[in-house]
């Protein structure tokens, strides 16, 4: 920090402000604006009142410098007992803008209905609310429904069945039949959605001072048309597709055409290695692979399609990273993304989607097992429904946002950003190339974003950088986060950038296509921490015996999700869904409870903080892999080791967690240099697994010692 927090926010001084680095002349007037904010709280008001008022002031702006920003938060919560109140807020819902969210309108229409005299306003009543859609998913998602973009061929018989007790997740629109692609493509007059409404906005890297290209519906529905014309010609129906490249526009057409036309998403990473890709193939007998000849990162040119040939021999359709041409040799049987295209040549501009009952497969995506091998997880079409209605009530997606989430089709933040845009009615924002600098950073200012997601490495990345000094990030309304530990200092200096915009924290699953807890736009929010669980959620956390702590009751242990779960799976393809999810978890109310494996921390104030893991999965730079996996890798990294034990250590102050490696040499006498074997280790995990993992700390065992 660069400079200290004082005492209180009534203690710092000029010079406090002017080592902050804030000019001198202007100190004394910020700090007279600053008590003034701050006296609005009232005589002897606490920490959170005096830091609502001075938030609500305005005081603070985003080209003040971070350190300002760090004086004044950390002054005006010096004094917060952290074990008697619980984490401190730093946003809180506002009584007007409440009643403008989803969910707060939502409420006002519907609250006095079903709450009756109990209902109050959004902010007041969210609690009570929340509980109603636990114990009322029927009429919840009935309702729900309603909002979204989700047309049916059949309408489902029933929202949600329980008769069948072999399925213990309940069965959900029974009867119901549709195309979720299609969904995703047809103007929606209850959200304004027209075809000449701009569907996607992007950038290409190395074209930041261009405008930003935009693709209204009308042609996003035409390309993916042309595409599904094209794989008719090539597939059967049915069929799994693999999809491993960067989430462009055209992955996007792909993804989407693919299930028009009635086959099956296959979604691999960008970043995997080529066993990795090969593993994936196998699991899903995909028939084909579309890909990319090159990624292009930070100016650079990263090679995918040699990875994908070493990795399968499967059929790949090869896309240019960059013009109309191709920059390598296609190996005999592999076709130009040209060339494919032209196979719908002739073929009508009018296509019959394929409607399909509602718990069809139709992307299979893979989260990392205890045993080494990623599940394959499939997603059905309830599982898009249930992802855009969780970003619909808790990131407040609307029609005409614009939504940028940096990620990747082959993980599960890929396909719930897609359809979060596409059937809340808004703009998907994609940037073609790194997410990590300065040019991805004008790419939100000049897009216009107002919805932004991202991992905390990739917010460290940014600060770290400056990488917004000079950008106007105002027109941001909500920021979410996803996929590690956030770092408390990393988000003041995101939000901050924002004018304070709320970060809403996001944990989930794969398997559940959404978040069991996370934050809400009718809740104080608090860095770091969960404000609840996610609508229609309902969890226990348990002790050591398995027992459920009472719902009030400040406690840390295993999550025990309510096994009644709109969109979570009720089978994988390569193993024992039952033993997976529910084999030793204990009865509540009557019912199974469903494994999800996190352990949490309820604390007083009711906010919740993942705490790590119950098995051996880690996260690493937001994606979650299995220390059996690192340590197969590690294990040939050298003739002379034993063997070795991947470990993720949580830093002090929060954040990512860092990856170690333990090793165990075959003669203990013998010498070694740690920093040959961490280097060893990094080229084994970047050539094998995956080249986004960083090895932190290597340490080995030598005559019983561990040596750093």
């Amino acid at each position: 920090m660069a400079a200290a927090a004082r005492g209180s926010v009534w203690e710092i001084q000029p010079g406090d402000v002017g080592a902050a680095g804030f000019g001198a002349a202007d100190a004394g007037a910020f700090l007279a604006a600053l008590r003034s904010a701050a006296a609005a709280a009232g005589p002897g008001a606490a920490g959170d009142a005096v830091w609502a008022a001075v938030a609500a002031a305005g005081v603070l702006r985003p080209e003040h410098p971070h350190a300002l920003h760090q004086l004044v938060y950390y002054s005006v919560y010096a004094g917060w007992d952290r074990a008697a109140r619980g984490p401190p807020p730093y946003w809180f819902p506002s009584p007007t803008d409440s009643r403008q969210t989803n969910l707060g309108r939502f409420m006002e229409a519907n609250g006095p209905k079903l709450l009756g005299p109990a209902y109050k306003d959004p902010i007041t009543s969210f609690n009570l609310f929340y509980k109603f859609s636990v114990e009322n998913q029927e009429v919840y998602w009935s309702m729900v429904l309603k909002q979204l973009a989700v047309k049916f061929q059949k309408e489902p018989k029933s929202i949600l069945s329980t008769s069948d007790r072999s399925k213990k997740g309940g069965t959900w629109l029974q009867g119901a039949v549709l195309n979720i692609a299609e969904c995703c493509l047809l103007p929606c007059p209850s959200l304004n959605r027209t075809d000449d409404s701009t569907a996607i906005v992007w950038r290409d890297e190395g074209h930041d001072d261009y405008p930003v290209n935009r693709m209204s519906l009308k042609e996003l529905r035409s390309q993916v048309i042309t595409v599904a014309n094209a794989l008719d010609t090539m597939f059967h129906k049915g069929d799994p597709i693999a999809i491993d490249m960067p989430m462009t526009c055209n992955a996007v057409i792909i993804y989407l055409a693919i299930i028009l036309g009635g086959f099956v998403v296959v979604s691999i990473a960008d970043s995997f290695a080529p066993q990795e890709i090969g593993t994936r193939m196998g699991v899903s007998k995909a028939k084909a692979i579309f890909t990319q000849d090159f990624i292009i990162r930070g100016g650079k040119k990263v090679p995918l399609y040699s990875r994908v040939v070493q990795g399968s021999s499967s059929k790949a359709v090869v896309i240019p990273a960059t013009g109309d041409y191709l920059g390598v040799t296609l190996r005999n049987g592999d076709m130009s993304w040209k060339d494919f295209l032209c196979r719908a040549s002739g073929r009508s501009s009018i296509y019959s989607p394929v409607y399909q009952s509602v718990d069809a497969l139709t992307n299979i995506l893979f989260s990392s097992g205890t045993t080494g091998d990623p599940k394959a997880i499939p997603w059905t079409q309830l599982s898009p429904i249930r992802c855009a209605a969780d970003t619909w009530a808790h990131i407040d997606v609307r029609p005409q946002d614009i939504f940028c989430w940096p990620t990747n089709l082959g993980w599960v933040m890929g396909p719930i950003v897609l359809y979060s845009c596409f059937l809340n009615g808004a703009t998907l924002a994609l940037y073609h190339g790194s997410p990590l600098g300065r040019d991805f950073c004008k790419f939100v200012q000049d897009a216009g974003v107002t919805l932004l997601g991202s991992v905390p490495s990739l917010v460290k990345s940014w600060k770290a950088g400056n990488c917004v000094k000079g950008l106007d990030w105002t027109k941001i309304r909500v920021l979410g986060t996803t996929g590690e530990a956030s770092d408390i200092d990393d988000n003041l200096w995101l939000t901050s950038h924002t004018s304070y915009k709320p970060i809403v924290e996001c944990c989930g699953g794969t398997e559940l296509a959404s978040s069991y807890i996370q934050g809400s736009l009718l809740q104080p929010q608090s860095f770091g921490a969960f404000s609840g669980a996610s609508m229609s959620t309902g969890f226990v956390i348990l002790d050591e015996q398995g027992t459920p702590y009472p719902d009030d009751v400040p406690c840390a242990g295993e999550v025990g999700l309510f096994p009644l779960y709109f969109g979570a799976t009720n089978w994988l393809l390569n193993a024992d869904h039952d033993k997976v999810y529910f084999d030793g978890m204990p009865i509540y109310n009557g019912r199974q409870l469903r494994r999800h494996g996190d352990i949490i921390q309820r604390t007083v104030g009711g906010y919740y903080i993942v705490q790590g893991r119950a098995d051996d999965t880690m996260n690493l730079g937001g994606i979650k892999t299995s220390s059996v996996e690192i340590e197969r890798v590690c294990n040939r990294a050298d003739e002379r080791l034993l063997e070795t034990a991947a470990v993720s250590i949580k830093p002090a102050g929060g954040g990512p967690e860092h990856l170690a490696i333990l090793a165990v040499l075959k003669d203990r006498s013998a010498q070694y240099d740690v920093n040959l074997l961490k280097s060893k280790f990094q080229k084994a995990i970047q050539k094998n697994l995956n080249p986004l993992f960083k090895v932190k700390h290597s340490l080995f065992l030598c005559r019983g010692q561990m040596i750093v």
